[in-house]
């Protein structure tokens, strides 16, 4: 069975070139398919280093295209089964004239506006016959009266690599985790300064309770200009750092905090951290409360009083309820994320479907 992971990109390494990586690191090591990916460069995006050193990491062949180069078309034209990411109208026409089985998963909330592109969307999620919703949220506003047949809501992370029954690489006892720790894109509306402010309200002994801030992004200057004028101690910047130092920072913090305000399609690193049996704050912002579970501290997005309360409660916390809530949202996962064998069982069923 040929199979084809095809994904928009803006060039750089994301949360959905992520996920790619990811499931074909998987269906690589399953005999019956053949695979090749491909990430389709958006506009006038140039491939940066870190997506290209990272997807050469994958046994298998991965291209680099521009948007309307003809070798898309000839790898879709290869395939048996091609897995979308969002709804391309250049990857979804093309794969329905070919009869391809086409299979999308969407990683994005619909913005229902008036347009031929938001037409083009809506039409071609509708072509595909299997649609993979990252969360409720988004499914909902897809499809918000009735779920189409062949819909599911399968989030864009999987417990294989760090399972629900056993403790992940570099798990860290919570006896000796500190403070809270804030990692992804530094943009607007993601509540970056917002986490400053309420940290800097809250006055936690910043030596017990440290602010540690990973990522980096155009917001930058203004989130260092913001601690500076407001006198904040205890934060911690080290920008952009490897994934092995990332979970090791992320399993040693007390908290992870999601504090978006922009409906958050997913949210990766709640469920990262809830893998540690590290308990999360995150805003009741779009799909943020499903992936923080039901062990999580919500705040509504943008509430500065709220947040800062949030921050308080969790750090007077008890060492039973913050263990409790810690391990309650670690098992939870077992009922919330998809093993990857459910990818293996979803292309054959699809690929006999064809024959």
């Amino acid at each position: 069975m040929k199979i084809l992971i095809v994904s928009p990109s803006q060039g750089h390494f994301g949360g959905m070139e992520g996920f790619v990586i990811g499931l074909a690191s998987s269906v690589r090591k399953w005999p019956e398919f053949e695979l090749q990916v491909c990430f389709k460069l958006v506009g006038k995006r140039a491939l940066e280093s870190d997506l290209k050193e990272i997807a050469s990491s994958l046994d298998c062949p991965v291209h680099f295209v521009p948007s309307g180069d003809f070798k898309l078309l000839k790898l879709i034209r290869w395939a048996d089964i091609v897995h979308g990411q969002n709804t391309s109208p250049d990857i979804i026409f093309p794969a329905w004239l070919l009869r391809k089985r086409l299979v999308l998963t969407i990683h994005n909330w619909r913005q229902r506006k008036l347009g031929i592109h938001s037409v083009l969307w809506g039409i071609g999620a509708k072509l595909a016959q299997r649609r993979w919703y990252n969360s409720k949220f988004v499914w909902n506003t897809w499809e918000p009266r009735q779920k189409s047949k062949g819909s599911d809501c399968v989030p864009t992370v999987h417990n294989d690599v760090v399972t629900v029954s056993g403790l992940p690489d570099g798990w860290c006892p919570p006896a000796q985790r500190k403070g809270f720790v804030f990692i992804g894109r530094w943009i607007a509306n993601k509540g970056i300064e917002d986490l400053v402010v309420s940290y800097a309200r809250a006055k936690l002994d910043p030596v017990q309770c440290p602010l540690t801030l990973i990522g980096h992004g155009p917001l930058r200057p203004a989130v260092e200009s913001l601690i500076v004028n407001l006198g904040v101690k205890g934060v911690e910047m080290p920008g952009f750092i490897d994934a092995r130092s990332k979970a090791k920072r992320l399993a040693s913090s007390r908290w992870l905090v999601a504090p978006a305000r922009t409906r958050e399609d997913m949210g990766v690193t709640p469920i990262d951290a809830r893998s540690f049996g590290v308990p999360v704050i995150v805003t009741r912002d779009g799909g943020l409360p499903e992936s923080g579970g039901e062990a999580a501290l919500l705040v509504e997005p943008g509430n500065i009083e709220e947040l800062t309360g949030a921050l308080r409660l969790a750090a007077s916390m008890s060492d039973e309820e913050y263990c409790e809530r810690g391990e309650r949202g670690r098992i939870s996962l077992k009922d919330y994320l998809r093993p990857m064998e459910f990818y293996r069982e979803s292309y054959t069923a699809l690929y006999k479907e064809r024959s």
